[in-house]
């Protein structure tokens, strides 16, 4: 009788002090870390972007817009509650890594792609995936063509010294169709190929794609499809090591999307600070205990989307249908339409 007693007195006990922890670990504040002292001490966020219209690109009067840029002023949101506290350097490819490492950049949204030797070798961290793009085709939309596999039979220009030439056999194989090949070597030409009728369509990055689509004196004449045909998942980078400043921008990316996912925009953000869902509530900030618990402002999220907007605002506003590049968003939908945009819940 006495053991037992005791047992379930060292039960008990157990069971208050696993409580006790658990509240105790709830209220604890968040750790700042190093990249960000260092930054709330500069009083900027440096960010390495690259040069494409559409994702980066300065304005007339010299201000960066775009759709990596707009993620760079989320960051600047989360962190300062100001947009403008960030600062955007152009970064070429060959560039932009080595920056990283030597610590010239707080983060990259350079269009970096998540590798395994990047994250190993280099020692990178990468946050959500913003974007999944990959190789594409752009086709003559005289064609009537809404997909690649519609294109059997015709005649598609791809450049020499590519992966792209295997990526489209390997496509058109699998799909049991058929096409002919037009290897050109110029890349100069090679949009030349499009327009001059040599080729019925191109293959080729899709990013790369819609910009040449969208320079172009006639841009409504020609349709980028919405396959991709291999990986390229674009993602923030940072330097490994700071854990606390790679969940600031891991989260900052998942309040656009799921954003997104509860129907909430800039336009109508306000009308959501009276709703009575307990996870619209926590996650707008009218509920604050879960800014407390991660040591954010609770209102982060309302003034990202307030200010930059949801994730396809952001997609649309930059690179949507309605722009010269008039990339359709394909993968880059939200998950419950079918794409791979997703965001782990705020609670």
């Amino acid at each position: 009788m006495l053991n037992s007693v005791k047992r379930g007195f060292r039960r008990n006990a157990g069971i208050a002090i696993a409580a006790l922890a658990a509240g105790f670990i709830a209220a604890a504040p968040a750790q700042a870390g190093p990249t960000l002292d260092k930054i709330k001490e500069r009083g900027v966020i440096k960010v390495g972007v690259g040069s494409q219209a559409g994702f980066f690109a300065p304005d007339a009067n010299g201000r960066w817009q775009g759709f990596f840029v707009d993620f760079g002023r989320a960051l600047a949101i989360t962190v300062f509650n100001d947009p403008d506290k960030v600062e955007f350097t152009n970064s070429s490819p060959q560039q932009r890594l080595p920056a990283l490492q030597a610590g010239q950049f707080d983060i990259l949204l350079s269009a970096v792609t998540q590798t395994i030797t990047r994250a190993f070798k280099l020692n990178f961290h990468f946050g959500p995936v913003v974007f999944y793009d990959g190789q594409g085709i752009l086709a003559k939309k005289s064609l009537g063509v809404t997909k690649a596999a519609e294109l059997d039979g015709a005649t598609i220009g791809v450049q020499s010294g590519t992966t792209g030439e295997q990526n489209i056999a390997d496509f058109f194989k699998k799909a049991g169709k058929t096409y002919k090949s037009v290897v050109i070597e110029d890349t100069a030409t090679f949009t030349q190929a499009l327009t001059s009728g040599r080729v019925d369509a191109l293959t080729q990055d899709g990013t790369d794609l819609g910009l040449r689509r969208a320079a172009l004196p006639n841009p409504d004449e020609y349709v980028l499809l919405p396959e991709r045909l291999s990986k390229e998942p674009l993602a923030p980078a940072v330097l490994g090591g700071d854990d606390r400043w790679l969940e600031i921008v891991n989260w900052t990316v998942y309040t656009t999307i799921q954003a997104e996912e509860f129907g909430i925009t800039s336009e109508n953000v306000d009308s959501f600070l009276t709703s009575e869902d307990p996870a619209i509530k926590r996650f707008l900030g009218v509920d604050p205990s879960l800014g407390q618990a991660i040591g954010l402002d609770p209102k982060f999220a309302y003034n990202i989307i307030k200010k930059v907007g949801n994730y396809g605002e952001i997609f649309e506003r930059n690179l949507g249908k309605s722009t010269k590049i008039g990339f359709d968003r394909g993968l880059n939908n939200l998950w419950t339409k079918g794409g791979l945009i997703y965001s782990p819940p705020f609670r």
